[in-house]
């Protein structure tokens, strides 16, 4: 079912195709407004052995393009823990001062045992280091006997997100938070290792990258890297779980296969009625096209560091840009603070674009004819009497100055996903979720300046939850789950051929009912 728009603010009613179902998470907002904080929880420095710049590098150009925050997430391993979790410590409380309108936290990349990569942070504080510090040198899977078996390594994981908790319970830190990263790379973040991560500690454990960093990993040469965009390069290996398809190892409009496929893995967790986050970042290393570079001859293994970066007098060719350069997460925050971006990150009161698709976002389920800022908002819970009509609402508004591309971008298309709840599932290796998919899209007419619909999901019967998906419309397929669940989801990336620019997309955290 599709509608169109032509920029001016109708009214859009239309019954759902389908029935859903829900979970219970929270954080309306009370009637006020949300402040919509844009922020990179996955950037590197010299303090990564294939990293290039200081921290100040990234921070000045994260704030430059925009962003609120930013997460230095350096790679855990020998030197990193050894040296680098303190060394670079300096630099970002420096940071923190140079530029006081940006939130710098510390944190790392974790080489999750048995699995792919997370980020870890901590709110700032006098045990910042020593939590992080602490926590690397015993849960990073560096640190681990390859003696080990993969049910040891799986159990040591589950115990380093446990060990988070632990500190946040004790005071050792005001808050901590994990999320998988690029979780589709080598295929080997099993779906049952995501349920006991977050099962583990969901105030630690919160979500994944919906969309993994690397994008300009795709730009055709000889003006890019020619490679594969987010660096998903269709490579299972002997470890990969062996039940996901072939497709699963690249990216779809940029985007994770898991977050991609209307009623897949992502949909699976949410089905089970628990919070399960998605973001996006840059995973900056080397920008591409920029003209620093690493200076030969550093000594990594005795510093813990790279050298300061050195001028390159050609450009570089590489597949990252700089933090909110592309990718930007929004989190819905009651102030601006690092408390509240943690707070509204552990809330999933998120939003993802690429490009500069939209420029804000505003959306909550409410009793049919509610006050205009009633109901839920995104990661939040409407509860309401059994056979209660519902109404999704929802305002966006559109770009109108030109992206770091230097073009206005134009949402085409928005696309209104509903899933039913099912509980918890008894085969944890569980990755579909049947009973969920588009249920409507909206379409927009060039020129607008915002869309502003409401949808009438139904009376309440069931548990559900709704999400919302939008692109610009260059690229589409029917979805890996057939046309009928998805009529026109993300294409498939193609190795050498995946210009960023001109496949952009945004994805929101989903909003549950339920019915008591």
């Amino acid at each position: 079912m599709s509608h169109s728009h032509d920029g001016q603010d109708h009214d859009h009613r239309a019954s759902p195709t389908g029935r859903p179902e829900a979970l219970d998470a929270a954080v309306p907002d009370g009637g006020r407004a949300l402040r919509w904080l844009a922020g990179d929880h996955h950037v590197h420095t010299r303090y990564s052995a294939d990293g290039v710049y200081r921290v100040i590098d990234q921070a000045r150009h994260a704030r430059a393009y925009g962003l609120d925050w930013l997460v230095i997430t350096d790679h855990g391993g020998n030197e990193h823990s050894r040296i680098g979790v303190d060394a670079v410590h300096p630099e970002i409380v420096a940071a923190r001062a140079e530029l006081p309108d940006l939130l710098i936290f510390q944190g790392l990349e974790w080489n999750i045992p048995n699995a792919e990569h997370g980020t870890v942070f901590v709110s700032p504080g006098p045990n910042e280091v020593t939590v992080l510090k602490e926590f690397e040198q015993v849960y990073d899977g560096s640190q681990i006997s390859a003696t080990h078996s993969a049910e040891q390594r799986e159990a040591m994981a589950v115990a380093g997100i446990a060990f988070l908790g632990e500190k946040v319970r004790k005071r050792h830190v005001d808050a901590a938070l994990m999320l998988a990263n690029h979780p589709s790379h080598r295929g080997i973040d099993s779906p049952h290792e995501l349920r006991a991560w977050r099962d583990a500690d969901p105030s630690v454990a919160i979500g994944m990258e919906g969309a993994p960093g690397h994008q300009a990993g795709g730009i055709p040469k000889p003006h890019g890297f020619g490679g594969a965009r987010g660096c998903y390069y269709l490579n299972p290996t002997a470890a990969s779980f062996p039940g996901y398809p072939l497709e699963a190892y690249r990216s779809w409009g940029g985007f994770d296969w898991m977050t991609s496929t209307v009623g897949g893995l992502w949909d699976s967790l949410l089905a089970e009625g628990l919070p399960w986050w998605i973001t996006a970042n840059s995973d900056s290393h080397a920008v591409h096209l920029d003209h620093a570079g690493p200076k030969p001859g550093s000594d990594f293994a005795a510093n813990g560091r790279n050298d300061d970066p050195v001028y390159s007098p050609l450009p570089i060719i590489d597949g990252d840009f700089w933090p909110g350069f592309y990718s930007r997460t929004h989190v819905g925050a009651a102030e601006f603070g690092y408390r509240a971006v943690m707070d509204g990150l552990r809330a999933g009161c998120v939003w993802v674009d690429h490009g500069g698709l939209v420029d804000s976002i505003d959306t909550r389920v409410r009793v049919t004819g509610g006050p205009p800022r009633s109901g839920a908002v995104l990661g939040g819970t409407l509860t309401v009497p059994r056979g209660t009509p519902v109404e999704l609402a929802l305002e966006i508004e559109l770009p109108v100055v030109p992206n770091r591309a230097q073009f206005v971008p134009r949402l085409a298309r928005v696309d209104v996903i509903q899933g039913q709840v099912t509980g918890p599932v008894a085969d944890r290796d569980t990755f579909t979720a049947p009973r969920t998919r588009v249920v409507t899209s909206f379409e927009v007419g060039p020129g607008a300046r915002k869309l502003s619909v409401r949808f009438d999901l139904g009376p309440v019967d069931e548990p559900f939850y709704v999400r919302l998906r939008g692109t610009d419309g260059n690229r589409s397929q029917p979805g890996p789950m057939g046309a009928d669940i998805d009529p026109y989801g993300p294409a498939l990336d193609v190795d050498g051929d995946q210009d960023p620019w001109t496949d952009l997309w945004f994805y929101a955290n989903p909003i549950w009912v339920l019915p008591r």
